[in-house]
């Protein structure tokens, strides 16, 4: 039952069933087609063990309208006698066809008589050792405890549109046990009007639980981070500008119109008594590193300390490079912490962080062990916050001991997030969107090709590298196998070398040291190297503009916006650009459905909000979550890309509760998430 999740009576209540077993009614034989799942009811004419290859039990049953046999593979000496020869028994399973006549495979049975059931019997979800029987004792027993009297008031139900008949209790019950008259159809694809109610009420814990925490961290106190405007002075000298306007001086291209708003909207929120808790979105390569940047200068400048942390060393790494050239020429100090560093090295970079000395710390998951001590962090920025727990992003935001007061929170994600998925999942946050790409920038024409025409792919590459431009070569993951993923990499390395004489061809994979990949990296960005066969490594934050190639093998194991990522890795020069996908059916003539629909997608559209649009409908919304759902669940009955309009109604309603009827909304949140609500204040 724990391992359910059924601890307490209202998750009983709420444990629905999978589909449901029609045991009112009484089927006559000779009324049965092939492939019907049906109850009959007879005498049981013969009873006897076989063994023909297998030992079986063999049971003739006669209805009055023909004969039926049951088929046994596996049966107790208890069960043979409750068949026994003269016996009047009802049986229920599917009914197949054949030379033998009707027959029924290890259907269930019972001795006949006792009065049918008024509604349909459910099958719930359940796990090893804990049978149908028990869990319908324990969801009844449950149901008929829990208190399910109504959190939300008629007159609120009214003022959003929707009637106030199937109360919870009656949604529930009825759930659990449906009348056999019900369309099964509604039940199947959850429009029947108790599973309306139940989907909107779940929406409404939501968006209450993510209102609760949005209203509980306006109470809390943040620094506030304003540009430090130097007094005038007399005579020719000039006063120093603050530092973001010197960064914006000296970056060598303009800002563009997206980059300078959403800059503006995250000033605003710095210059605030609150902490900011907001969302850069942005797709591959629009510029979100130097709104950040800019972020960091409005909070170095007011004497305060940022962080940066980044889910990989390779994007720690390039954030780290991007940023030193832009703040070190105007005196700013950056400290660098990552999980691999000398012993000495890390010692003093801790001593720069503890000091305030540093006022930019960039790293990977590092920065946030017990071991750093920051001298006053106002400003936490995350990139790629998908890949993050919520514990980890708790941990960050804990950095700053002064006075009760919390850091900033900036959070940086190159998947864009479709907007039923903002409005429910991240309703708690600000969000900001980069919504133009920066001027020059070339569209990616992306093709989908069949593994079989790789030596075509191969003579594309000798001609692009001919014109003096670079490829990458991307080889999946596989989790379940490093080894197999290293030895994917490495024959592709060794092909690829021997097909192109004369061209450096690197390999850059998860288990090479942090030095050798810093070096391989390096040829790469400096064009010493032709061709860069990786991993995934190099899915974020790579910047060669001179690479003009991608070609990514297996693509039919990546997820899409996983594919979008590693395609922005091309593009980024004035030179066209293309991104080959190649895809291997294997022993199967064909792609499934849910691989075929991620290529068609990559290969109509470059547009990353379009492509999470099509990733939610293709995989649900796990993909964006990512490790934020390990506090907070993902929907167990409403469906972000169907109930929209419901979403909207509990989006409307939480205000209105929570100002109305604030023990009522606690008490449904509680309801509904029980301690998981506490997940949403990272």
């Amino acid at each position: 039952m724990h391992k359910l999740g059924l601890v307490r009576d209202i998750d009983l209540a709420l444990h629905l069933p999978l589909r449901y077993e029609d045991e009112t009614r009484i089927v006559k034989l000779s009324d049965a087609r092939e492939g019907d799942t049906a109850q009959i009811e007879g005498l049981v004419t013969s009873c006897e063990v076989k063994i023909a290859g297998h030992r079986q039990l063999l049971v003739t049953l006669d209805d009055g309208s023909d004969t039926c046999m049951l088929r046994f593979f596996s049966f107790y000496p208890t069960q043979q006698k409750a068949l026994a020869v003269g016996n009047r028994i009802r049986a229920r399973g599917e009914i197949k066809g054949g030379f033998a006549g009707l027959t029924m495979m290890h259907p269930a049975f019972q001795a006949a008589g006792g009065d049918l059931p008024s509604a349909l019997t459910p099958v719930y979800p359940t796990v090893a050792g804990l049978p149908q029987a028990y869990l319908r004792r324990a969801v009844q027993g449950g149901l008929a405890r829990a208190e399910l009297a109504d959190t939300v008031s008629p007159e609120n139900l009214y003022e959003i549109g929707l009637q106030p008949s199937w109360n919870l209790r009656e949604a529930l019950s009825f759930l659990h046990h449906p009348t056999p008259d019900v369309a099964l159809a509604t039940l199947v694809d959850h429009s029947h009007p108790a599973w309306q109610r139940l989907k909107f009420e779940e929406l409404l814990a939501q968006q209450l639980s993510q209102l609760q925490a949005k209203r509980a961290r306006a109470r809390l106190r943040a620094p506030v981070l304003t540009p430090v405007r130097p007094e005038p002075v007399e005579g020719p000298q000039q006063p120093a500008w603050p530092l973001h306007e010197q960064l914006l001086a000296a970056l060598p291209f303009q800002l563009t119109a997206a980059q300078r708003r959403v800059s503006a909207e995250i000033a605003r929120d710095l210059a605030r008594p609150l902490p900011m808790h907001r969302l850069l979105q942005g797709d591959v390569g629009s510029g979100k590193t130097v709104v950040a940047a800019l972020a960091a200068a409005i909070c170095i400048d007011a004497d305060w300390q940022c962080a940066l942390m980044a889910p990989t060393e390779i994007l720690a790494t390039q954030h780290f490079a991007k940023l030193v050239s832009w703040l070190e020429p105007l005196g700013v100090k950056t400290a660098w912490l990552t999980g691999k560093q000398k012993a000495k090295e890390r010692r003093e970079m801790l001593a720069l962080i503890a000091s305030g000395e540093a006022g930019l710390v960039i790293g990977t998951h590092a920065v946030i062990q017990d071991k750093v001590v920051f001298k006053n962090l106002a400003l936490a920025i995350i990139d790629e916050q998908h890949r993050f727990g919520v514990a980890q992003r708790l941990a960050l935001r804990s950095k700053l001991n002064d006075n009760g007061q919390e850091p900033h929170l900036l959070m940086m994600t190159a998947t864009p997030i479709p907007r039923t998925l903002a409005m429910s999942y991240y309703a708690d946050l600000d969000v900001s969107t980069i919504d133009e790409l920066p001027p020059g920038r070339t569209p990616v024409i992306t093709k989908v090709v069949n593994d079989a025409r790789r030596d075509e792919v191969i003579a594309r590459i000798r001609a692009q590298l001919d014109e003096g431009r670079q490829i990458y070569w991307v080889c999946p993951l596989i989790e379940e196998s490093e080894a197999l993923d290293l030895r994917n990499a490495t024959e592709t390395h060794a092909h690829l070398s021997a097909a192109l004489p004369g061209v450096r061809v690197g390999l850059l994979h998860s288990r090479m040291p942090v030095a050798e990949k810093r070096a391989v990296m390096a040829q790469f960005t400096s064009g010493q190297m032709g061709v860069l066969v990786s991993t995934t490594v190099i899915e974020v934050g790579v910047d060669v503009p001179n690479a003009s190639l991608m070609v990514i093998e297996h693509a039919e194991r990546f997820g899409l916006s996983q594919l979008h990522q590693l395609r922005g890795r091309v593009g980024r020069g004035a030179a066209a650009s293309a991104c080959v996908l190649l895809y291997a059916t294997g022993d199967a003539p064909r792609l499934g459905e849910t691989a075929r629909a991620r290529l068609k997608a990559m290969a109509e559209t470059n547009d990353g909000f379009e492509i999470a649009r099509r990733d939610l409908e293709i995989r649900g919304p796990g993909e964006f979550l990512g490790a934020r759902q390990s506090g907070a669940a993902l929907l167990r009955f409403a469906d972000l890309a169907t109930d929209t309009a419901l979403l909207a109604w509990a989006r409307r309603l939480a205000p209105l509760m929570l100002d109305q009827h604030p023990a009522l909304a606690e008490k449904h949140v509680q309801r509904w998430l029980g301690g998981k609500a506490e997940f949403l204040k990272a």
